[in-house]
């Protein structure tokens, strides 16, 4: 329900009545206009008792007895102890069924019974299975509203919990940690796609106070699906070890090797996990292929030339898979895997992959770390001073940032990564003997491009 709450008071003071079913009663029409006042202060305690009035007797004659009700109700959580603050939590349970009554456009199963969980969860008032029943029924009847950041982690978390107590296997686990980071990528892939309209216009500097809230807003959700994302994986931990996959895709192959799905997602996995010198893998690739010839098998094909040590092999089956590969991200992610293979040998063949999974997909943050990180690693080899090999690293950073730009999932990497290169580059005194302040310093080796010295 979190993300329903921005009513506005206009709306709220005007008595636009959503989904109206009953007759407009006075007292309610007049109580509704109070406690939206109090409301908009944030007086949540005086808008209490007006507000139940109007829940009680009219609770479909306006939304806001459910977005605003929300408000109040937490407010009420938060200030009470004991008895008196179950009951409020248990108020507040109730008007997020009631919501989905009422305006069941509004609020889907997903939000509800996210917000449910959450307020569960942090008062300690449920159970790792209670939680992992109610967010699984959610996931799997409402999957395209379910893009609640925290309750995406509590319905892993809560089935690891659930394993680790002897009570779910590890294919259980595996499932969801699929449909879960899936479900991540697919949303923050929207949000990228709304960043990257907006950052031209930054970067001119004519973006509107609206767009720059939306910026902000989009930059806040994509770094909270990098946390959760980085939240997750730990809590994967060591279950997803070569260790524990093999020996479950050996037990399981024999069963499952027809099913196109498991197949792609144990191949998959492996892949990730780097599990690829096992016999198993090549088993399951194979397997792939046959009951699907696609980009995906070339790739895993070009990761096993890798590892034998045949890079031009590699490159040409990750070129094959590139060109059959017909969504733009996965195209990005095949280039940007040929771009670390081809970094053993030449970083300019390196940095042309790169550049082609940028084209394919403008949000690949990696593919500028990646960058950024060639250009750090030749410091040495350009420029034919100490102050202009160093200079390198202000190209190193200025990449670097751009990874946290594009994806702001990344931007924890990208500052820590920009912040190391900048530390190696000239300091203040440097440039200030160097009398090069405001200039720029043209590095002459593979780079090829030039950096502006900062001013002092």
């Amino acid at each position: 329900m979190k993300k329903h709450i921005f009513l506005t008071m206009v709306a709220v003071l005007g008595f636009t009545t959503v989904g109206l079913s009953q007759d407009q009663n006075p007292e309610c029409m007049t109580n509704l206009s109070i406690y939206a006042e109090h409301a908009k202060v944030k007086n949540y305690e005086a808008a209490y008792t007006p507000w139940k009035m109007v829940y009680d007797n009219c609770p479909g004659i306006n939304k806001a007895n459910f977005s605003l009700g929300e408000k109040i109700l937490d407010y009420k959580v938060e200030n009470s102890t004991g008895a008196e603050k179950k009951a409020f939590i248990d108020e507040l349970l109730t008007l997020h069924d009631r919501s989905m009554e009422f305006f069941p456009k509004n609020y889907t199963l997903a939000s509800v019974n996210s917000d449910k969980a959450s307020l569960l969860y942090d008062n300690k008032m449920a159970s790792d299975e209670e939680i992992y029943n109610m967010l699984g029924k959610a996931f799997k009847e409402d999957r395209a509203n379910f893009d609640n950041p925290k309750a995406l982690y509590l319905y892993f978390s809560s089935l690891v919990n659930l394993h680790n107590a002897g009570k779910k296997d590890l294919q259980e686990v595996f499932d969801v940690y699929d449909d879960v980071t899936e479900k991540i990528d697919e949303e923050n892939a929207k949000i990228l796609v709304n960043i990257n309209k907006l950052l031209p216009k930054e970067e001119a500097g004519t973006l509107t106070s609206k767009e720059k809230r939306q910026l902000k807003s989009y930059n806040s959700y994509s770094e909270n699906y990098g946390k959760i994302s980085g939240s997750i994986d730990s809590k994967l931990g060591a279950l997803a070890d070569c260790e524990n996959l093999i020996p479950l895709y050996k037990k399981n192959f024999e069963e499952k090797k027809n099913d196109v799905d498991w197949v792609k997602r144990a191949v998959g996995r492996m892949f990730t996990k780097e599990c690829t010198d096992d016999p198993l893998f090549r088993e399951l690739f194979e397997a792939q292929l046959a009951l699907e010839p696609s980009a995906s098998a070339y790739l895993y094909g070009g990761a096993l030339k890798a590892k034998d040590g045949d890079t031009k092999g590699a490159l040409a089956d990750f070129d094959k898979a590139a060109e059959l590969e017909t969504d733009p991200k996965k195209k990005s992610d095949i280039l940007y895997k040929s771009a670390t293979v081809s970094r053993r040998f030449s970083k300019s063949q390196a940095r042309s992959y790169a550049n082609k999974a940028l084209a394919a997909n403008p949000s690949n943050g990696k593919a500028y770390l990646l960058i950024a990180n060639l250009y750090a690693s030749s410091a040495n080899d350009c420029g034919e001073t100490p102050f202009e090999k160093r200079a390198t690293y202000w190209l190193a950073a200025e990449t670097a940032r751009k990874a946290g730009r594009v994806d702001p999932s990344l931007s924890g990497r990208a500052n820590q990564a920009a912040a190391s290169y900048s530390a190696k580059a000239p300091s203040k005194t440097d440039i200030f003997n160097s009398s090069m302040a405001g200039k720029s310093v043209t590095l002459k080796c593979w780079i090829g491009a030039s950096v502006k010295v900062p001013n002092l």
